[in-house]
This record gives C-alpha cells, structure tokens and sequence, in this order.
C-alpha cells in the first residue's frame, strides 16, 4: 500500500524571553486607553466633570508609559505604534465626542462634522509625528520644537470651554457654530506644520532651576486647587505661545543656517 508522503512540518518560530517589566509601559499605555473610552461613558450621562477627570487621567498616564519605557529600557516599536493608536481614541475622537455632547448635538450634522474634522487632524498629526521618528532632525533647533500642536495639548484646549462651565462661564452658550468652528480650528493646529514648544528638550542653567521648581509648585498648588479655572488659563497661555513658539524657530533656523 502507498503511504501519504509525509511533508517536513515548518519550523516553529520560537518565542523568546523576556521580563515582565518590559510590558509596564504597555499596561499603562492601555490603562489610558481605558480612562479615554471611559470619558465618553460618562459624557452619555452627562457627568461632566468626570469625563474631563477621566480625558486628563489619560494625559497623565500618556506622559508617563514613554518615562516608564525609558527608565525599564523596554521602549520598541510595538510600544510606539500602540501608544500613537491609543492617542488617536483618548485625545482624538473621546475629547471630540465629549464636546459635541456637551455644545454640537443640536447643531447636527454641522456639528458632526466639526467633529471629524478634528479627528481626521489628529489621526493626521500623529500619523506625521510616527514618520518623523526615523528621520534624523535636519537642525538641532527641530528637536527644541513639534511640528503642530500635540495631541494631548488639542485634547486639554478642546476642553478649556467645558472647564469653563464648571465655574458657571459658558462661552458657547446658544454659539452651536462658534464652538464648531473652535473644534475644528483646534483640529487643524494639531495637523498644522506650525512650530510648537517642546519644552522637555529645553536646557536651563542650574541658577534658574529653584525659580522654575517654585513656579511649577505654584501651578500645581493652584491645579489642586481650583483645577477648573487653572487648567484653561494655561490652555490660554498655551495658545498665546504659538506665535512665540513660531517666531523662535525660524529665527534660529535661520542662525543654522
């Protein structure tokens, strides 16, 4: 009798070891994702407060899985791509939907397509900011600066208004067009080529470090203590900057060269 030819089997690939610290920053890369989708939870009942807590939270802990990643020497580049996917959800479409339930469902589709507008911008910026990370910076000063607002920066002035309303100061109030035109407006600094500060790549002399160590003591004493008028004041100042920001890149882009 014939026997079946028997085929070689494919060699297995076989999974290396490694640490369970290394997938810190992940887990706190999710839990963001986590707090972002749950913000949209709680804007559907219309808590507030919550869902902006739950938008910074995430901010938060955005800051933190590249600190973690760096200090386990566990960054990669599943970690990158997983956290620019996670950015999309908690600082493109939760910050969308919290606003167009808080100030645009009225305004309908207009107000809809504030909304994706905005979202397309910072799939966009992000999309970018994943690219720039294998090119090598063609001036020193690039590093100094990002190209368009951040994407955790969008999401904190697409909320300034709402904080605003904690404090009885409704800026929108019966302005369903004007708040459209501010959500897409924020969206389009963020996909913009604008230059923005990076202000964790400045270089300070250590005389100035007590003074900056008080202030930032002083902001957050302040964050704690009324975050509702704090957070939008910097989101001000933030958007002041940009015109700064911009006149001091190209003056010392225009010194390198």
């Amino acid at each position: 009798m014939g026997q079946w030819p028997q085929h070689e089997s494919a060699p297995r690939r076989r999974l290396s070891h490694m640490p369970i610290s290394r997938l810190f920053p992940n887990m706190v890369t999710l839990a963001g994702l986590c707090c972002g989708i749950s913000s949209i939870r709680f804007a559907l009942d219309a808590k507030w407060e919550t869902a902006v807590i739950f938008i910074l939270v995430a901010a938060l802990l955005d800051a933190m899985d590249g600190l973690v990643a760096r200090l386990l020497r566990a960054t990669s580049n599943f970690g990158a791509q997983l956290d620019s996917l996670c950015d999309v959800i908690c600082f493109g479409v939760a910050p969308a939907v919290v606003f167009w339930l808080w100030a645009l469902s009225d305004f309908k589709r207009y107000g809809w397509a504030a909304v994706l507008i905005y979202v397309a911008c910072c799939a966009l910026r992000l999309a970018r900011f994943n690219v720039s990370l294998t090119k090598e910076p063609r001036h020193p000063a690039e590093k100094l600066f990002f190209t368009g607002v951040p994407a955790p920066g969008g999401a904190l002035l697409v909320l300034c208004p709402l904080m605003l309303s904690f404090h009885e100061i409704d800026i929108f109030h019966q302005k369903a067009p004007v708040a459209a035109l501010y959500l897409a407006f924020i969206g389009g600094l963020m996909a913009s080529r604008l230059p923005t500060a990076a202000p964790k790549n400045f270089r300070i002399s250590a005389d100035f470090t007590p003074y900056i160590l008080v202030a930032a003591t002083v902001v957050i004493i302040f964050a704690i203590i009324t975050p509702w008028a704090t957070l939008p004041l910097l989101g001000a100042l933030y958007l002041c900057s940009i015109p700064l920001s911009t006149y001091l890149f190209y003056r010392l882009i225009g010194k390198r060269a």
